[in-house]
């Protein structure tokens, strides 16, 4: 690969920097002007009622007409709309690439290699990725943007790829246009190895390795969730994992998982769908502990070639302590400490 040819610019939405399944969903957020906003032009009045998103992006809303009010039929057209007290205001919402959406949000970030063209992030349990209905803002874009004066210029930040919120571990982050582009290529030829490690509550079966390549889509009958499809009928994606049991008793098993596509909730659905839905993940079948209260699954590895220098990169985290108590309790043995 030879990233440093960039006569032609990839477009954002391809590998896993696009807008993915879950993604699609739109937030529609009412706002009641309140009385010391009377007659406040709308864009103005949108910036302190929601502030979690830029006021170029709200005029950007506005004019594509994805902002209404109760005092007319037809979307409003102009940022300088005066708003009146009690009018109801109702704005459409949906996650963007553009990173200059929404605002810089200082937080401690787990550093574990960085340089000129890219970090590597250790995302712990409850840090939401991507802005999306529901989180707008405290996500780990917003942290990003806070953290390096470059990344409103480079879309998502330099997100290239993903962890769910309740999914702890490796994640590299682009830190310039150009290396985003050569690392979403990189993903997209399966250059990039990303290792994790996953408890089920019940027990392997059958040979200790096993490949799954089931396609996944959004589950037709609840929209939150995905689902392994039959894509002659159902919309959506080829994936593949590669599963490893690494020990298992009675209580459960311990899994090495390998991604060799990134769909969304990919580990979790392959996994219940072979009968091993992840401890702890309600969302999947999986039943509750006393000691992990989200899926026990962890991004334990990463490894690839610097798309720059060519150095070989090899990035390994030990398992939270929640995973560790997890597997304690059911005398599993682990290899990370």
């Amino acid at each position: 690969m030879h990233p440093d040819n960039h006569s032609k610019t990839l477009p954002v939405a391809i590998a896993e920097v696009d807008a993915d399944e879950l993604d699609a969903e739109v937030e529609e957020r009412r706002l009641e002007i309140p009385s010391q906003l009377h007659r406040e032009r709308l864009d103005r009045a949108l910036v302190q009622l929601m502030p979690e998103f830029s006021r170029n992006h709200l005029k950007h809303l506005i004019e594509g007409a994805c902002v209404s009010s109760s005092a007319q039929t037809n979307p409003i057209a102009k940022v300088a709309y005066l708003v009146k007290a009690a009018e109801t205001i109702t704005v459409r919402l949906q996650p963007t690439a553009m990173s200059q959406a929404y605002v810089p949000q200082a937080m401690a970030l787990d550093i574990v290699y960085e340089d000129a063209h890219l970090r590597v992030i250790h995302k712990p349990v409850g840090l939401v990725v991507h802005p999306a209905p529901g989180n707008w803002s405290g996500t780990l874009l917003n942290g990003l943007l806070a953290l390096d004066a470059s990344a409103p210029q480079v879309p998502r930040a330099g997100i290239v790829h993903r962890l769910d919120k309740d999914t702890s571990g490796l994640m590299v982050v682009a830190r310039t246009r150009a290396c985003m582009d050569a690392l979403v290529q990189m993903i997209a030829a399966r250059e990039i190895a990303r290792e994790y490690l996953a408890i089920s509550p019940r027990p392997w079966r059958g040979d200790a390795h096993r490949e799954v390549g089931l396609p996944i889509g959004r589950d037709p009958r609840q929209r939150l969730r995905m689902a392994v499809v039959d894509l002659e009928r159902q919309s959506g994606k080829s994936a593949h994992t590669s599963l490893q049991c690494l020990d298992s008793n009675d209580q459960g098993c311990l899994v090495h998982c390998t991604l060799h596509t990134g769909r969304t909730h990919q580990i979790r659905v392959h996994m219940a769908a072979i009968g091993l839905p992840l401890l702890a993940d309600g969302l999947y079948g999986g039943q509750g502990s006393p000691v992990i209260q989200r899926q026990a699954l962890h991004a334990f590895s990463l490894s690839f070639e610097h798309p720059f220098s060519a150095e070989p990169l090899y990035f390994q985290v030990a398992l939270p302590g929640d995973m560790q108590a997890a597997l304690a309790g059911m005398g599993l043995h682990h290899p990370l400490s």
